[in-house]
């Protein structure tokens, strides 16, 4: 493997340790009932410590992408399609798209998604998105 694995913090750990069991877990303003994401421990919305994990549906719609052809330099590993993922909840997250050819024909944007786990190392399992199987 040829390329910078996310290190888990205090504040991430619990969503990498849910990942690797193939859940996806973000942030939740108990005071607003709204999620947000990237994991941190107050909540942007309020200021507020007043926040939980919650596990969520893993599904979510294509709002972005970028198709990257080239590896970065040093490096034989190339993550094709780079998308931003608005989530069902509300948040979006950076992440790949996978299980679809990287060509524009195949990436609509709006397109449902749904989250797929890959085991990059002991430590670290991705969320990544492909195609939905099911529209919701």
């Amino acid at each position: 493997m040829n390329f910078q694995l996310p290190i888990p913090t205090p504040e991430t750990r619990r969503f990498w340790d849910d990942a690797k069991l193939g859940r996806l877990t973000i942030s939740y303003c108990l005071d607003t009932g709204r999620y947000f994401f990237y994991p941190r421990p107050v909540s942007p919305y309020t200021g507020t410590t007043n926040v939980e994990w919650r596990t969520i549906s893993g599904r979510g719609r294509l709002h972005s992408y970028i198709i990257n052809h080239r590896p970065l330099p040093g490096r034989n590993v190339v993550s094709p399609i780079i998308a931003l993922v608005k989530l069902e909840e509300g948040p979006s997250m950076m992440s790949n798209i996978v299980d679809v050819l990287p060509e524009p024909d195949y990436l609509v944007l709006d397109m449902p998604l749904e989250v797929r786990f890959r085991q990059v190392s002991p430590e670290i399992t991705l969320p990544v998105f492909a195609p939905a199987t099911e529209v919701a």
